[in-house]
């Protein structure tokens, strides 16, 4: 008897976000099957990539990473170079400089900077804080309005601080907002419905709910996604229907596998391919769990990433 298969589709979608301006604007969710099951149903808008910098300058001591951005001595020129690296949907600028522990820039210099750089670029751009919640609070609502008219997503409101960052960003200067909570999908939700409760909607919400690196606990981040996909589509679950982006290099470019010498380890290889494995082995389980976006640095990991999807969609 030939095998007959029953496409999955489901009768509800992940909500559509879309996050910057004009012909480049990109378009996160809608749709209606399990991650990258395109063939059960057309998936319209594939999933994205973002190529993440920080306003303290680009990873030194990782050759491609050097080569691309050489001689981008501002962080507007690299911003450019990272807008035009292949396979990139976004940029995603990082205000590292602002943690009390890193410089203390001001907000006013930082919402000065995100200005220049959005103006700057012609892909859209994401905004994430100093990962100081109290500096945050403060930064991310000046950075929205530095940010009118452009239509970025600012990350990330959290517990102790999305009435300030979610009302900020979604409700005063009409930004999209990313609620981060700590992999777990009754955190995720109950941050959703919190912001949602401010009065923002569910259209202008996207969900980090945590990241990690392959091999150090990633099972917990896989499961947390496949569960908080399934509430949505199976049981219908409007305060998680929002697409779920994940930081992947902040993460895979500190693990000992990506940060150890050659000389320590010379049977492991280079480390920077060694820190591109880790990266594109990561992304790629986040999306096969159910992430829309993913955040990379390294070229090649974006060139490998972007491929994937092309051949999966």
């Amino acid at each position: 008897m030939a095998f007959k298969r029953d496409p999955q589709v489901f009768s509800t979608n992940i909500n559509k976000i879309a996050i910057g301006t004009g012909d480049k604007q990109v378009v996160l969710g809608g749709e209606n099957v399990l991650p990258l099951y395109a063939f059960d149903a057309p998936i319209e808008h594939r999933p994205k990539i973002g190529v993440g910098i920080s306003d303290m300058g680009y990873h030194k001591g990782i050759p491609g990473i050097e080569a691309f951005y050489q001689d981008a001595d501002t962080v507007v020129e690299m911003a450019k170079r990272a807008a035009a690296m292949p396979g990139a949907d976004f940029l995603v600028l990082s205000l590292d400089s602002a943690h009390p522990n890193n410089g203390d820039k001001s907000v006013e210099e930082c919402a000065a900077l995100v200005k220049e750089v959005a103006n700057a670029v012609d892909i859209p751009v994401v905004i994430e804080g100093s990962k100081h919640i109290e500096k945050d609070s403060k930064l991310l609502e000046k950075v929205a309005e530095a940010a009118q008219g452009k239509n970025v997503l600012i990350m990330s409101a959290h517990e102790e601080n999305y009435k300030a960052v979610a009302t900020a960003a979604a409700l005063a200067y009409e930004q999209n907002v990313a609620a981060e909570s700590a992999v777990d999908i009754n955190l995720a939700k109950q941050l959703n419905v919190l912001i949602n409760v401010l009065g923002i909607r569910p259209e202008k919400m996207i969900m980090n709910p945590g990241s990690a690196t392959v091999g150090y606990g990633f099972e917990y981040i896989a499961s947390t996604l496949e569960r908080i996909k399934m509430a949505a589509l199976a049981q219908d679950d409007a305060m998680l229907r929002m697409p779920i982006i994940t930081p992947v290099s902040a993460e895979t470019w500190l693990v000992k596998e990506s940060v150890a010498s050659q000389e320590d380890y010379p049977e492991w290889g280079s480390v920077e391919s060694r820190g591109v494995n880790m990266e594109v082995s990561t992304a790629a389980a986040c999306l096969a769990a159910g992430s829309n976006a993913v955040i990379l640095c390294h070229p090649d990991s974006v060139k490998t990433v972007s491929g994937l999807i092309d051949a999966l969609m």
